[in-house]
């Protein structure tokens, strides 16, 4: 996917989960913890946290929070507001960047704009499905996205090492996306996640779409109407051990 496709994929999803808010108290079923207020103050913050990387060009992590936890605690109106006014900022500060700039990324692979408009793009995506599971009425993305997204997931997050998520002896299995014609060999090592871009045979496997594959992956979907072939202890461990956490 190129970035001028993310960033308009921002855009879209920044809209989409403001247009779903109805309660603020409700509880979030994706997200246990969290009432729809928690979500839309969580992702307010980070985007105003990564417009701080884009606009200032940062080549560390901002790490004072004063320069994003800026939410108003106790008015639901004006929340809103702040994160309307606060996705537009972030989109505008990505259609406005260099897109060859050079700069903080935490990912393995990209850095600079295209790297925040991709992580921007799938962060919102997902919790846009997060603020759409309170009424049920989730909303796939293209296939091209999904796939974009596992891979994000895949060669991103868990291609980091250290790794929370390991396994002596390693668990193996295989994601196989029937819309897409992609498959992808993912084994639970010693020392973390290796993913090959082609699915192995003969191991345990997951088939769906790659947009279900996408929500099993950040824990958004169960395995049921999966279609599962042998033991899926790595997809297990994946789902027990498997977080992707941000937090000041």
């Amino acid at each position: 996917m190129d970035i001028r496709t993310h960033i308009q994929a921002v855009d879209d999803e920044g809209r989409r989960l403001a247009d779903s808010v109805v309660d603020f108290d409700a509880a979030v079923p994706t997200c246990p913890d969290w009432t729809v207020r928690d979500l839309v103050r969580h992702l307010g913050e980070v985007h105003a946290w990564a417009r701080s990387h884009v606009t200032d060009l940062r080549q560390e992590r901002n790490d004072d929070v004063s320069t994003f936890r800026t939410w108003p605690a106790h008015d639901d109106a004006a929340l809103i507001d702040w994160y309307r006014n606060g996705h537009a900022a972030l989109v505008e500060a990505l259609e406005k960047a260099d897109p060859g700039a050079d700069f903080f990324g935490f990912l393995p692979g990209w850095r600079g704009t295209r790297f925040w408009a991709r992580r921007q793009a799938h962060e919102t995506a997902m919790h846009r499905v997060d603020a759409q599971s309170v009424s049920g009425a989730i909303t796939a993305t293209t296939t091209e996205f999904a796939v974009d997204g596992i891979d994000e997931m895949l060669h991103g997050f868990f291609a980091r090492r250290p790794s929370r998520l390991v396994s002596e002896p390693p668990l193996p299995f295989v994601l196989r996306a029937n819309d897409a014609g992609r498959s992808w060999s993912v084994t639970i090592g010693a020392d973390g996640v290796t993913t090959v871009d082609e699915g192995a045979e003969g191991l345990a496997s997951v088939s769906g779409t790659a947009f279900d594959l996408y929500l099993l992956l950040w824990n958004r979907r169960e395995l049921e109407g999966l279609e599962v072939q042998g033991d899926p202890a790595g997809l297990a461990l994946w789902r027990e051990t498997a977080k992707v956490q941000w937090g000041f």
